[in-house]
C-alpha cells in the first residue's frame, strides 16, 4: 500500500490550513504534508506539519488522500480542477458535528467543530462549513460554498455554487442565495438573492453588483 493511503496532502498552508489540520486529527486522520505556491512557507510547520512544496508537487505523493484549505471560493475551485484525478478529494466531519444520517455531502466538503446539519440537507464538492454553522432541514448547498463561522439557515435554503456567506449570516426559511453571491458579516437575509450580487445589513440589501468575481 502507497504511505500516502493512510495520510492526507493538504493543499494550502494559511490560517484556514490550522483548522483544517485540527478537524483531521480530531477525525482521525494523519496529515503528511501541507503544499503552497507561496516559496517563502516551504519549510516552515503547521502544528507540526510541514510545507513541503509547491501545489503541483502533489503529483509526487501518487493518488493521495486530499483537501483544499483555502477559504477563497474562486481559488479553491480553480485548485480542484486544475488537480482533478491525481488525488482522492475525501470528505471530514469534526466528531463534534452533528449531521443526520439523510444528509448527503460531497467530495472535498468539511464540517469543522460544533456545526450542525438537519435532514434531507445535501451539500455540494468542497464546501466549507465553517466552526458552529448551523444548516436546518431541506437546504441545498452548492459546490464550493463558504458558510462561515456562525452562519445559520433555516430550512428548505438554497445556496448557490461558490456562494460566500460571511461569519453571523442568518438566512430565514426557503429563500435563495444565487451563484457567487457574497453575503456579509452579520446580515440578516429576508429576501432572495440574486447571483453575483454583493449583499449586507439588517435586513440585507445589494451595495454591489458584478458580472462576476
Amino acid at each position: 500500500m502507497n504511505a500516502c493511503n493512510s495520510n492526507v496532502v493538504i493543499l494550502g498552508a494559511g490560517g484556514h490550513a490550522k483548522v483544517v489540520i485540527a478537524t483531521l486529527h480530531a477525525a482521525g486522520y494523519r496529515v503528511s504534508a501541507l503544499l503552497d505556491d507561496d516559496l517563502a512557507k516551504i519549510g516552515d510547520k503547521i502544528l507540526q506539519v510541514p510545507v513541503t512544496g509547491n501545489f503541483d508537487d502533489l503529483v509526487n505523493y501518487g493518488f493521495c488522500q486530499s483537501l483544499i484549505a483555502l477559504g477563497d471560493n474562486q481559488i479553491r475551485e480553480e485548485i480542484a480542477g486544475t488537480y482533478e484525478g491525481y488525488c482522492d478529494w475525501i470528505t471530514v466531519i469534526h466528531p463534534t458535528a452533528i449531521v443526520h444520517g439523510s444528509v448527503k455531502i460531497n467530495d472535498g466538503a468539511i464540517v469543522f467543530a460544533g456545526a450542525v446539519i438537519q435532514p434531507d440537507t445535501s451539500i455540494g464538492s468542497h464546501v466549507i462549513v465553517n466552526t458552529g454553522a448551523t444548516v436546518d432541514h431541506d437546504c441545498r448547498i452548492g459546490n464550493f460554498v463558504h458558510l462561515a463561522p456562525g452562519v445559520h439557515l433555516a430550512g428548505n435554503v438554497s445556496v448557490g455554487d461558490g456562494a460566500l456567506l460571511g461569519i453571523g449570516t442568518v438566512v430565514i426559511p426557503g429563500k435563495t442565495i444565487g451563484e457567487k453571491a457574497i453575503v456579509g458579516a452579520g446580515s440578516v437575509v429576508i429576501d432572495d438573492i440574486p447571483p453575483f450580487v454583493k449583499v449586507a445589513g439588517v435586513p440585507a440589501q445589494p451595495i454591489r453588483t458584478e458580472g462576476a468575481f
